[in-house]
């Protein structure tokens, strides 16, 4: 276990920012997890969970207390049943996946992060999200400092939600268990319009994994969504806002908005989210409030590549970060009269 004070916690994450932490420990193995965690908690020190960093956004000022990076590995497949700790970097775990002719997570492709990351806020992307593979999440419970097995149908997974979201400072996740599938090396239906077009498929046809993987890695370069050091549109968080999911009722004064300011014949993106309610697309409420790719003229600005992603062009700071995440709420607020909820975790800052 490696100990570090007054570290950088900026090159930890995805978007570069933020300031020092008192102390940094690095933990390889679920026993170095569960003994810094517990001193933190015994010892009543602020306690701050790094995985790939990929969903951070760190105050300038850094964190008062403890970052407990999880740098635990462990890849285990037995048949269709996969084991992941929760420090194994996603993107190359889907690889292997792929590899081994296994269908689930093939469309997950691309994310950054860690394993350990993925219950927290269902992570999911053209039409798969890890709650429909993920049998169970094994977590260290800070309340009862005892080790638990949580099933999937108590982790209370909705859109980029979970029970680990809700109750962020009880759960560390330590392992995630997956069970996926053996379909001869073909991938699992392809649910989302875009990647079956690209494909040439109808939705609900499935193609080679491999395949799909692939589509979905170039889907995902297109938009700045993959990790590239030299390409500052993935100097992001990768999606900043959540897609808004409103009532029957909030969606038809908000169809009645997009009428006013832009026409009748323009109609906002709509899609089923359950029992009277519908989703619409953060991204296109983003542009259409007039937040255009490339927007902004400091060092931190809207993606070149998608406006849902806010980027760091180098230089930037995390206040700057805030004021044009803060300029594009309010400008969508105003237009629209929706607000939009930040994706990424803020550390000693917020919106």
């Amino acid at each position: 276990m490696q100990e570090l004070h007054d570290a950088p916690l900026a090159p930890l994450t995805t978007f570069r920012l933020g300031g020092p932490a008192t102390r940094l420990i690095t933990a390889t193995t679920d026993a170095e997890v569960i003994a810094a965690v517990r001193e933190a908690d015994d010892t009543g020190t602020p306690l701050l969970l790094i995985g790939g960093g990929s969903n951070l956004v760190i105050g300038d000022k850094g964190f008062a207390g403890t970052a407990l990076r999880i740098a635990t590995q462990g890849f285990e497949l037995d048949g269709t049943k996969l084991e992941l700790a929760a420090g194994e970097i996603w993107t190359d775990a889907v690889a292997r996946t792929v590899e081994a002719g296994l269908a689930g997570v093939e469309c997950l492709a691309g994310i950054p992060g860690s394993a350990g990351a993925t219950p927290i806020q269902n992570v999911g992307a053209y039409g798969q999200e890890v709650s429909s593979t993920i049998t169970e999440v094994i977590a260290y419970d800070r309340k009862t400092q005892e080790t638990v097995t949580i099933p999937n149908a108590e982790c209370d997974f909705s859109y980029r939600h979970s029970r680990f979201k809700t109750d962020p400072d009880r759960y560390v996740v330590l392992r995630v268990r997956f069970e996926l599938e053996d379909a001869g090396g073909q991938s699992a239906p392809i649910k989302y319009a875009e990647t079956a077009r690209t494909l040439g498929v109808e939705a609900g046809d499935r193609v080679p994994a491999a395949l799909a993987r692939e589509t979905v890695l170039k889907l995902r370069s297109g938009k700045g969504m993959v990790l590239d050091p030299e390409d500052h549109d993935s100097w992001s968080a990768g999606s900043f806002f959540t897609n808004p999911i409103l009532t029957e009722e909030e969606f038809a004064a908000f169809r009645a908005r997009v009428e006013q300011r832009l026409g009748a014949d323009t109609a906002p993106p709509a899609f089923p989210a359950g029992e009277g309610r519908v989703k619409t697309s953060a991204a296109w409420l983003i542009d259409k409030a007039g937040f255009t790719k490339g927007y902004g003229s400091g060092p931190a600005r809207i993606s070149t590549k998608h406006t849902l992603a806010l980027t760091n062009r180098g230089g930037a700071t995390t206040e700057d970060l805030l004021a044009l995440a803060r300029e594009v709420v309010a400008g969508v607020r105003e237009t629209f009269g929706i607000t939009l909820v930040n994706e990424p975790v803020t550390v000693g800052v917020s919106l």
